[in-house]
């Protein structure tokens, strides 16, 4: 669904970037954009998308807090940078 969305935000910017019908077709599409955005159904998707923003941001925020914190320790808590060991071939002559 987002690719969809995305798709006909920039359908709809390079048609107003490359249009040659001028400032008419510009309003037009401009008062068809607010009519959509100002549609009830619209606003009632975005206030549900804003309530469960809000509803998540503190369990995100606390997710990414906690592994910054296991980052810096595991970072600082090495004292020589973290490298593979080379891998020994053993060569057996039969």
């Amino acid at each position: 669904m987002k690719g969809k969305i995305l798709l006909v935000v920039g359908i709809g910017i390079g048609y107003v970037l490359g249009t040659r019908a001028g400032r008419e077709k510009y309003d037009q599409m401009k008062a068809s954009a607010q009519k959509l955005w100002n549609d009830p159904r619209v606003q009632k998707q975005v206030n549900n998308a804003e309530e469960f923003v809000k509803d998540k941001a503190p369990d995100v925020a606390e997710f990414l807090s906690d592994s910054a914190k296991k980052v810096v320790s595991q970072v600082s808590g090495s004292k020589a940078p973290a490298t593979k060991p080379a891998a020994s071939k053993s060569t057996t002559s039969k």
